[in-house]
C-alpha cells in the first residue's frame, strides 16, 4: 500500500499540482472512526440549537487558486489571481453587499436555521494549500472581516510550487478559517482502486483532523473529477458534503456531495466577479458523473 500510494502522489498532476505528493504517504492513522462520525455530528448541529426554519437562500462559492502573478512559462496562468485584482474584487463583493462565511456556516444556516452573517453569504475557496492563500489572501479577508475556506492537500506541494507550512495552516485556522481537504495528493479519484481511493479519502481526513484538531467536514474534488463510486466513498468517510468546478450557486435542495462552485480567472475584474456571479445563480444540477470537459 505505501508503495502505491508513493506511485500515486507521484503521478498526480492535475491543474497546477503537477509533481505534487512526491514523498511517501504518512503511516495510517489510529485515529478511531467514531472521532469521524463526531466530527460531521459537530457541523451537522450547526454552531448550537436550532435557531429557526432551515435557510433556503442559494450561496456562491468561488473557488481560488494561486494569488500571485503568474510566472512566465506557467501551464495554467489562468489561475493565477494578482493581489491587486484579489483585493479589488473583494471589495466589490463587500460593495454589493457580500460578506464571506464558511462551508460549516451554510450548513447549520441550510440545515438548523442558525443565523449567518448580516450581509449576503458568500463561500470563498482556496484549492491546493499555496503560500500566497497565506500571505496574500489572508490579509485582504482579515480587514474585511472575512474567513475563507482551505482545500489542502495533505502531501502539501513541493517548495517550487510554495505551498503552505504546517504553521501557516495553523494561522489560517488561528485567523478562522474552515479547514477542509482535496485527499492526499491531489489524484484523479476516478482512477483509483479501492484500497488508494479509502487512503485518498477516509484515512487522509483522519490525519488532517489529528494534526490539526479541526473537523474536516467538507471534501473537493481534485479537478471536480468524481463518479458514484467516489461519491460513495466520501459519504463513507464521514464528510457531510463536497465541493465540485461545475459553475452555480449551491442550493439547499441540491445534493450535498455535488454542489456547484464559481471558478475565479486571472484578469477578472471586481465588477465582471459580481457579473460572472450573477449569470450563474440559474444553473442545471451538476451532473451524476464529471471527468473533465
Amino acid at each position: 500500500m505505501r508503495a502505491a500510494m508513493r506511485a500515486l502522489a507521484l503521478a498526480a498532476a492535475v491543474c497546477l499540482c503537477a509533481g505534487c505528493g512526491s514523498s511517501s504517504p504518512p503511516a495510517r492513522s489510529n485515529v478511531p472512526a467514531s472521532s469521524t462520525r463526531s466530527a460531521a455530528q459537530a457541523s451537522s448541529q450547526g454552531a448550537g440549537a436550532h435557531n429557526g426554519p432551515p435557510g433556503h437562500a442559494s450561496v456562491p462559492i468561488l473557488m481560488y487558486h494561486v494569488i500571485a502573478a503568474p510566472p512566465a512559462g506557467a501551464p495554467f496562468p489562468g489561475l493565477y489571481v494578482e493581489p491587486s485584482e484579489f483585493a479589488e474584487q473583494m471589495r466589490a463583493l463587500k460593495s454589493a453587499g457580500f460578506h464571506a462565511v464558511t462551508m460549516d456556516q451554510v450548513q447549520g444556516y441550510w440545515l438548523h436555521g442558525v443565523a449567518l452573517p448580516a450581509g449576503k453569504p458568500i463561500v470563498l475557496t482556496f484549492d491546493n494549500g499555496y503560500r500566497s492563500q497565506y500571505t496574500q489572501a489572508l490579509p485582504v479577508l482579515r480587514e474585511l472581516g472575512w474567513v475563507g475556506d482551505e482545500n489542502i492537500q495533505l502531501s502539501g506541494l513541493p517548495p517550487s510550487q510554495g505551498g503552505l507550512s504546517r504553521d501557516q495552516v495553523r494561522g489560517l485556522i488561528a485567523a478562522g478559517w474552515e479547514l477542509d481537504t482535496q485527499g492526499y495528493s491531489h489524484a484523479d479519484l476516478v482512477r483509483l482502486g479501492a484500497e488508494e481511493l479509502h487512503y485518498q479519502v477516509a484515512v487522509t481526513r483522519r490525519l488532517i483532523q489529528q494534526r490539526y484538531g479541526v473537523p474536516v467536514n467538507w471534501f473537493c474534488y481534485p479537478s471536480g473529477h468524481y463518479n458514484a463510486t467516489v461519491i460513495a466513498a466520501v459519504k463513507a468517510a464521514g464528510f457531510v458534503g463536497s465541493t465540485t468546478v461545475i459553475p452555480g450557486w449551491a442550493a439547499p435542495e441540491e445534493d450535498r456531495y455535488r454542489l456547484h462552485r464559481l471558478r475565479v480567472l486571472g484578469g477578472t475584474s471586481g465588477q465582471a466577479l459580481l457579473g460572472l456571479i450573477a449569470g450563474s445563480r440559474a444553473a442545471a444540477p451538476a451532473p451524476d458523473a464529471y471527468q473533465g470537459a
